[in-house]
C-alpha cells in the first residue's frame, strides 16, 4: 500500500516544480518590465516553492524505503521531517514578507508599476490556488503530510500574490488619483498575509511533531481495530492494543489471550491470523506485533 503512494506524490510534486519554475520566470520578467517590486518579490516566493518541492521529493523517497536493521519499523517519519522543513520555509517567507512590508512605511514611495503586473499576478493566483486544491485533496487521500504541507506552500504563494495584487492596484489607482499614500495598502496587506503564512507554518510543524513523537491513538480511534480482531473465534480476549503513528502509516502492538492448552504452533498461527486480518482490513496499518497470553478467567483461573 505504501509503495502505491509514491508515484502520485512524486507526479504531483514534479507538476509543482515545473509550474513554479515557469511562474518564477514569468514574474521576474514581468517585474522588470512593469517596474513592480512586489512582483519581483513574489517571483522569489515562487522560487522558494521549487526548493520546498525538492525537499518533499527527498522526504518521500526516504520514507518509502523498506525497513532495515537500523530502522526495523521503516522510514515513514522522513516524510514528516520533510513537512517540518517546508513549514520552516513558510515561517521564514512570512517573516521576510513582514519585514519588507514594514520597510515600506520608512522608505521613499516608489512609482506605480504598469498594468502588466496586475495580469501576471491574476494568472499566478489562479494557478497557485489550483495547485493548492489539487495537492491538498491528493495529500489527504494518500495521508501524506509532506504533500499537504507543500499544498499550503502553494496557498501561501497565492496569498502573497493577492497582497501584491492589492498593493499594485492601489499604487496604480493612487498615481491616477494623486493619492500617494495608497501605496501603504500594499504594506498592510503584506503584514496580514505574513501572519497567515507563519500561522500555517506553525500548525504544520505542530501536526508533524505529533507524528514524529509517535502519538498513540485514542480508545475511540482503535475501536474498529479491536472489532476486526474479535472476528477471529480463537481470540478469547484482547488484553492490550496500542496503535501508534509512524509517518503516514500505523504500527500496532497487541496482546491477546488464547486457549492455554493449544500448541505453540497453534498460538503462532493465531498470531499470524491476527496480523494478516488487521493489515488486510485496514490499509493504513504497516505492521502488527502480536503477543500471545494464556487465557485466564476473572478469578485468575485458567480456562479450559
Amino acid at each position: 500500500m505504501q509503495r502505491n503512494r509514491v508515484k502520485p506524490i512524486v507526479f504531483a510534486t514534479w507538476i509543482g516544480i515545473i509550474v513554479n519554475l515557469l511562474l518564477s520566470i514569468l514574474k521576474a520578467v514581468g517585474g522588470v518590465l512593469s517596474g513592480s517590486r512586489a512582483l519581483l518579490a513574489d517571483a522569489l516566493h515562487s522560487a522558494s516553492d521549487v526548493l520546498s518541492s525538492f525537499v518533499i521529493l527527498f522526504g518521500v523517497k526516504i520514507a518509502n524505503k523498506p525497513p532495515d536493521e537500523e530502522h526495523p519499523y521503516g522510514h515513514g517519519k522522513a516524510e514528516n521531517i520533510a513537512s517540518i522543513i517546508v513549514a520552516i520555509l513558510l515561517i521564514v517567507v512570512g517573516i521576510e514578507i513582514s519585514i519588507s512590508s514594514i520597510k515600506v512605511f520608512y522608505g521613499i514611495v516608489p512609482p506605480a508599476p504598469s498594468v502588466l503586473a496586475l495580469f501576471i499576478l491574476l494568472i499566478s493566483i489562479g494557478v497557485k490556488e489550483g495547485l493548492y486544491h489539487y495537492k491538498s485533496r491528493l495529500g489527504k487521500k494518500l495521508n501524506s503530510s509532506a504533500l499537504i504541507a507543500d499544498a499550503w506552500h502553494h496557498r501561501s504563494d497565492s496569498l502573497s500574490s493577492i497582497a501584491a495584487l492589492i498593493g499594485v492596484g492601489l499604487s496604480i489607482l493612487g498615481e491616477k488619483l494623486h493619492l500617494s499614500y495608497f501605496i501603504y495598502g500594499d504594506a498592510v496587506a503584506g503584514i496580514l498575509v505574513s501572519i497567515i503564512v507563519m500561522k500555517v507554518g506553525y500548525d504544520l510543524i505542530k501536526a508533524s511533531a505529533t507524528v514524529i513523537l509517535e502519538k498513540v491513538l485514542s480508545k475511540d480511534e482503535i475501536q474498529h481495530y479491536k472489532e476486526t480482531v474479535f472476528k477471529i473465534d480463537r481470540v478469547k480476549r484482547i488484553d492490550q492494543l496500542f496503535a501508534r503513528t509512524h509517518g503516514s502509516y500505523i504500527i500496532i502492538d497487541i496482546k491477546i489471550s488464547v486457549d492455554p492448552h493449544i500448541t505453540v504452533k497453534e498460538g503462532h498461527d493465531i498470531a499470524r491470523e491476527v496480523k494478516n486480518i488487521l493489515m488486510d482490513s485496514h490499509v493504513e496499518i504497516e505492521d502488527v506485533l502480536v503477543h500471545i497470553n494464556p487465557y485466564f478467567d476473572s478469578e485468575g483461573e485458567l480456562n479450559h
